[in-house]
Formats: C-alpha cells, sequence, structure tokens
C-alpha cells in the first residue's frame, strides 16, 4: 500500500464496483502526496525530466504555430487548456509511480507502457478530454469576439488590451469563471478515474463515477489541491515554460498517491491489470 495511504476509510460506495472504498482525507494530505511525488521525482529523474522537457518542447511548438498562424491571443486559453489535457498526458508518469510501489522495473520504456494497460477505456477518456479542451478554445475565442468587437487584439498591443484595457477586468473575470468551471468538472471527473484505469481492470463509466464519488465526499480537500496543483502549473509556465519540466512530473507522480490516498482499493473484486512489460 503506498505511503499515502489514510486509516480512515468507508464502504463501498452506491454505484461503485464492490469492494472499492472511498475514503475521506484530510487537508494536511495534499502536503504528503506532494511530499511522495518528489520522492518518485528523485528515484527517476531521467523519467521526470523526460516527460517534463517533452511538455516544455511542446509548448513552444505550440507557441510558434500560434504566432505563425497570426492568433498569438490564443497563448493565454491554451496555456490554461493545457490542464485540462495533462491528466491523461500523464498516464506514464503514473504508471511509473505504480511500478515503484510495487518494486517493478521501472523504465522510460515502462512507463510509456502505461498508456498500453487499459487503452480502450484511456482512449475513451482522452476523448473526452479533448472534448472539453476544444469547448475552451472555442469559448476563449468567443469571448475575444466579444469583449473586442468581432476582432481580436493584435500582438503590438495584445498585452495591454487583455490586461490593462477598460475591458480587461470583466474580459479576465469572465473568462476565469467559464474556464474555471470547465477545470473543476475536468478535475472531478480525472482526479481518481485515469489513474484508477492504470490500476484496475474497470471501464471507464466506472472509472468516472468513482472520481465523481471521491470529489463529492471529499469536495473541500479537492478543491484546494487543484488550486494547487493551478497555482504550481502556472509557476512552471511563467518561467518561459521551463519550469514544467520539473513541475509536470511532479504533480504527474503526486497525483498518483493522490488516487492512491482517497481509494482502498484492497478488497476490490476488479483485478490488478496484469504488467505489459516485465
Amino acid at each position: 500500500m503506498s505511503e499515502t495511504t489514510i486509516e480512515q476509510s468507508t464502504g463501498p460506495v452506491s454505484g461503485l464496483p464492490q469492494g472499492i472504498a472511498i475514503r475521506e482525507v484530510t487537508s494536511d494530505q495534499s502536503g504528503k502526496w506532494l511530499e511522495a511525488g518528489w520522492r518518485d521525482f528523485k528515484r527517476t529523474p531521467a523519467i521526470g525530466l523526460a516527460y517534463g522537457g517533452l511538455c516544455v518542447i511542446a509548448g513552444y511548438l505550440i507557441l510558434l504555430s500560434l504566432f505563425q498562424s497570426g492568433q498569438p491571443y490564443l497563448t493565454l486559453p491554451l496555456g490554461a487548456g493545457f490542464m485540462l489535457l495533462a491528466p491523461v498526458i500523464a498516464v506514464g508518469l503514473y504508471e511509473t509511480s505504480r511500478r515503484l510501489e510495487m518494486g517493478e522495473n521501472v523504465t522510460l520504456w515502462h512507463s510509456l507502457n502505461g498508456f498500453r494497460r487499459n487503452p480502450g477505456q484511456l482512449g475513451a477518456i482522452g476523448v473526452i478530454l479533448m472534448l472539453f479542451f476544444l469547448a475552451w478554445t472555442r469559448i476563449a475565442m468567443l469571448l475575444f469576439a466579444l469583449f473586442y468587437n468581432g476582432s481580436v487584439p493584435s500582438l503590438d498591443v495584445l498585452i495591454w488590451e487583455t490586461f490593462f484595457s477598460r475591458d480587461a477586468i470583466t474580459f479576465l473575470i469572465t473568462g476565469t469563471i467559464l474556464g474555471g468551471a470547465l477545470a473543476m468538472m475536468v478535475f472531478a471527473i480525472t482526479v481518481v478515474s485515469i489513474p484508477l484505469l492504470v490500476d484496475r481492470d474497470v471501464d471507464v463509466i466506472t472509472a468516472l463515477i468513482t472520481s465523481v464519488a471521491a470529489f463529492r465526499k471529499n469536495w473541500r480537500v479537492l478543491t484546494g489541491w487543484a488550486a494547487m496543483i493551478a497555482v504550481m502549473a502556472a509557476c512552471g509556465m511563467v518561467v518561459f515554460l521551463l519550469g514544467l519540466a520539473i513541475m509536470m512530473p511532479l504533480l504527474g507522480y503526486s497525483s498518483w498517491h493522490a488516487y492512491r490516498g482517497l481509494i482502498d482499493t484492497e478488497n476490490a473484486e476488479a483485478r490488478r491489470l496484469r504488467r505489459v512489460v516485465p
């Protein structure tokens, strides 16, 4: 069992596979999840930096494409949208933490095989997250059109118009509320669902139900956890995206330990998935 496991637990929750229970966690667990994630990062720095480095490179490629296509105004919305896709991108990091926990071999190749452990179900939830991402991108474009009279700010006045113009406050508040609502919905359905799909032989519907139930039971603690993730990810982005090389793997590993702390699978009937590679 993970070092972040909480002793207090409840019985099976209605609608969940028999034997799976949701623990009630306290606010101090967030720090323990981060601490456990940092331990995993230190044990597998090459894997963590490989994933983090790929995120940085992908970020620069996206920025380059936005500037070349004349859409630099989408930089901030797409940066926020990255958080909607991050849970499925981190599958390899969940697999790394799972292997460390089980005492199995851990290499970059092993981590990449995490995507093969439950491919159909992981693919389904990936499609769901992509739909959320596309919806947020469309909302962001509509907000720019609404607040800037059907046009978008040119590059030379983009920062001023976005943050300091007369309509900037209303624009930012509206975007934050709408984006935050989408982000919390994504967080609620993914906080334990994707790690559960990596760990156990369950279907995507069961995983989503389990995740929402875990969020509802611990919504105060998990809202704080989501805010901490958002702040840490933002800090990684503001330093020219370079901070993502550390923040991405740290948050990925920590999210696995959050799953292990929230979900008790000790008596679960859903079997553990077999190892794809030894």
